[in-house]
């Protein structure tokens, strides 16, 4: 029975999608009722997964090429994969009944249905690969499916652009990814996990080599998981539909890159400086995207960034050695994220597609379910005491403080700018008084969209607790949650950042009619606390352009200038003309005279007597 499960879970989704392709793409009740079905099912499986616990590994030949190279299609279940089956399930099937609701009047609605199985089968196959080469291919599905999802409004030109911008900035990752697996395979000669491991000494023999394939694997998860440089992708992404992104972009397909760290931790371990360049990078990424949070107005993009910087805490606690306080974080995040961004899609339909939380303002009181289930989301998230979020990061902090003293430091200020920003964004949009018509008639949204706001809700308090936590982790992969020695100071800091951030949001924009960080009359302040540099995302999308315009475009400007003056000017236009010349200078000899045929033939005869006797 243990062994069937793995292929029901990942084959459900692929069966929903082809059928859907092939044969219910014109009715979209047919479309909804086989994407739910396969997305129930493939959570049934996995919570028996969950509850019996047995690792098994199955595997169908594929490809043998000899001793040089033997793949197959291999499905491995341990304690990580159960806990990554349940989050893409457990979250995938409440973003699909909410999205019934939601995508409910869409003209697309078979195409997004069926989408949507098709991500659940890529992002599964990524889950159960049992070797580098499957995890790959799954990896490249990912992005195909995020890019029809992200650009499902595709004769919107904003989202078409920002499917474009996702899955080109992708493809520069998973380059680097590939080339990892490549570097692997050349020195171990396979690319399955149990092999690789158990001829690691194979790798460490060659520090510098494993160092470089450590970085070259990482690359893919820099790409996937948005961090710093390739994090551009992942706010253009909000383009989509709000489900995309509390399905995609908040809870499972950027985790994948963190999943696959912690799955890989094996062949990072051994080299410090591919560690440390993880934690460095995951740190940056955290600490940036949370200063850039902070100055955002729309509510997508504020969630957008604030999962850049949770994504970067856990990086940095890969980069530090605790990948099981990452996967913590990965898995109680994975709730209140979905949590918030379903909560802004509740938002976003009652106010008729509005965005800026400044035209917001009193939906506490219009809409109440919504607001309770995203005020316990984001005190998740912000890190209060008793919350899942609070557990799961103190977890990577105390982990950051026992290896890396500015690790830690950049994921506390982190932690008090995310209870910053968030608290701005629920001071605003739901405190104080409505600021538009849309806003003062805002009303809660039907069940299916209001019925997974609460469920998340509970599992945003409840997933953090050892109990609860254990029993999904397992003892043995729960040991690593918390394998850093417990210091009291850790704690009392992280609760302080919470403090900090939290009141100091809620003094500067509790009873700020206009935001004070634009507006210089909001509290009579001579000048604007308005920061450009995070307000304008550090200006690294202007350095992208500024950087393709140099080399891409003003190569491409001077290739053709090449082809229309050069080659096509004066080669190909030149080479036509003296033809067309010759050719009309032997046409005046064509004029159709004998006589004047003769006196031609006699010149020539006399020519060539002078040559021949001279």
């Amino acid at each position: 029975m243990e062994s069937t499960l793995p292929w029901l879970i990942l084959l459900s989704p692929l069966a929903s999608a082809l059928l859907i392709l092939l044969f219910a793409h014109r009715s979209k009740a047919l479309s909804v009722l086989l994407s739910l079905s396969a997305v129930f099912l493939a959570l049934g499986a996995s919570l028996l997964l969950v509850k019996n616990a047995t690792d098994t590994l199955t595997s169908i030949p594929w490809i043998d090429l000899g001793p040089a190279l033997k793949l197959g299609i291999g499905l491995k279940v341990d304690a990580l994969t159960r806990v990554m089956l349940l989050v893409v399930t457990g979250v995938g099937t409440l973003v699909h009944v909410y999205s019934t609701i939601y995508m409910a009047d869409d003209e697309g609605k078979s195409r997004f249905f069926g989408a949507l199985s098709l991500f659940m089968f890529s992002m599964l196959g990524i889950v159960l690969a049992d070797n580098l080469a499957m995890m790959f291919i799954f990896w490249e599905l990912v992005g195909v499916s995020s890019f029809l999802l992200i650009g499902h409004w595709f004769t919107k030109e904003s989202a078409a652009k920002a499917a474009n911008k996702a899955f080109l900035t992708n493809r520069i990752g998973d380059f680097g990814f590939m080339s990892g697996i490549l570097l692997v395979w050349s020195t171990v000669g396979t690319v399955e996990f149990a092999g690789i491991q158990e001829n690691l000494t194979k790798l460490t023999a060659n520090p510098t080599f494993l160092t470089l394939a450590g970085l070259c694997l990482f690359c893919g998860a820099v790409g996937k998981s948005a961090q710093m440089p390739l994090h551009v992708w992942l706010p253009d992404a909000m383009e989509g539909p709000t489900p995309v992104s509390a399905l995609i972009h908040a809870a499972t397909m950027v985790a994948a890159g963190v999943y696959m760290l912690a799955r890989i931790f094996f062949i990072l371990e051994p080299s410090a400086t591919a560690l440390g360049v993880i934690a460095a990078v995951g740190a940056i990424t955290a600490l940036m995207a949370a200063l850039m949070a902070t100055q955002q107005n729309d509510i997508k993009r504020i969630l957008a960034y604030s999962t850049l910087s949770q994504l970067g805490l856990m990086v940095a606690g890969i980069g530090v050695g605790a990948w099981g306080a990452s996967m913590f974080h990965l898995f109680t995040h994975a709730f209140f994220k979905a949590l918030l961004f379903l909560g802004s899609g509740a938002v976003i339909h009652a106010l008729h597609h509005e965005q800026d939380i400044w035209k917001m303002g009193g939906l506490r009181k219009t809409m109440p379910k919504t607001f309770l289930t995203f005020a316990i989301g984001t005190l998740a998230l912000t890190g209060m005491p008793f919350l899942a979020g609070f557990f799961s990061k103190e977890a990577i902090l105390l982990a950051a403080w026992h290896k890396s003293l500015p690790v830690f430091a950049a994921g506390l200020l982190t932690s008090l700018l995310t209870a910053f920003y968030m608290t701005r964004l629920v001071v605003v949009a739901f405190f104080g008084h409505a600021r538009t018509d849309a806003a003062n008639h805002g009303h809660d949204c039907p069940a299916g969209m209001t019925v997974p706001l609460l469920i998340l809700a509970v599992l945003s308090v409840i997933a953090g607790y050892a109990g609860f936590a254990e029993a999904i982790f397992g003892k043995e992969l729960f040991h690593h949650v918390h394998a850093a020695a417990p210091v009291a100071l850790v704690p009392i800091l992280a609760l302080s950042a919470f403090v900090l951030g939290t009141l100091g949001a809620w003094i500067l924009y509790h009873p700020a009619i206009k935001d004070p960080a634009v507006f210089k009359d909001a509290y009579r302040i001579k000048d604007p606390v308005r920061i450009p540099l995070f307000a304008n995302k550090f200006y690294i999308d202007e350095i992208y352009h500024a950087l393709i315009a140099g080399t891409q475009e003003m190569l491409a400007g001077f290739l053709g200038w090449f082809d229309h003056f050069i080659l096509d000017g004066v080669i190909v236009r030149g080479i036509c003309a003296i033809t067309w010349g010759a050719g009309y200078t032997l046409r005046l000899l064509q004029f159709g005279n004998l006589q004047g045929y003769a006196f031609f033939f006699g010149a020539g005869v006399v020519v060539l007597l002078y040559i021949l006797t001279k």
